[in-house]
């Protein structure tokens, strides 16, 4: 089994699509682009928020870099909060914590963001570490995020380290540092994307995480 299970945080612990969808939104409207159906924007839930500026919207580096910032203009005081946990995540935090193993959260979002979203669900008290990009747009990138887990936990045997995520980009990120992944469906990927990605384990709901973390 697996004594080290890494959480990405948004689409994994908890649904985090009003808020984000409505800060990018807002961050269009910057530049005259009014999104009706928020749902066009579950894309941005995961990647980057720079570089999926660029490829959803063939925004240059720069206006990207503007395009954030606006986005953190609405996110820092009220996007951050337009969030949920889902159903059944503490349970299993909680078993995890009783059975000695350990969680981290590895992901993409600002770290400054993360600790603030887990304190504010009182999630924080159930992670060793809580790892993410730094404000300055470096340590985006999911592979990067995994890679400081690891280091900073001074992981040598890989085999016994799971990452758990909703999108790709876990799935790769996990790939690319030698570790095993599990995708889960009740995120903003599909079955389809996480099976391409090459996830070890793809799961429909919560409870089908505990026999691929615990014995049974």
């Amino acid at each position: 089994m697996y004594d080290v299970i890494l959480f990405d945080l948004d689409g994994t612990l908890t649904d985090s699509g009003p808020g984000i969808t409505n800060s990018v939104a807002y961050s269009l409207k910057k530049y005259g682009i009014e999104v009706t159906d928020r749902t066009q924007l579950y894309k941005f839930i995961g990647p980057p928020l720079k570089e999926s500026f660029e490829k959803y919207y063939g925004f240059s580096a720069e206006d990207s870099r503007k395009a954030v910032e606006y986005y953190r203009e609405y996110y820092t005081d009220k996007g951050i909060f337009e969030n949920a946990v889902y159903e059944g995540i503490e349970e299993l935090l909680r078993e995890i914590r009783k059975s000695g193993k350990k969680a981290v959260v590895a992901t993409s979002k600002p770290e400054i963001f993360a600790k603030r979203i887990l304190v504010h669900f009182d999630l924080a008290k159930y992670f060793e570490h809580i790892v993410g990009a730094n404000m300055d747009e470096t340590r985006t990138k999911k592979d990067e995020v995994i890679s400081c887990v690891l280091q900073s936990l001074a992981i040598s045997d890989r085999s016994n380290v799971l990452m758990i995520g909703d999108r790709k980009h876990d799935i790769l990120g996990a790939k690319k540092n030698g570790i095993a992944s599990l995708g889960v469906l009740f995120g903003f990927g599909d079955y389809e994307e996480l099976e391409k990605a090459g996830a070890n384990y793809i799961v429909k709901n919560v409870k089908d995480i505990y026999p691929i973390i615990f014995e049974t």
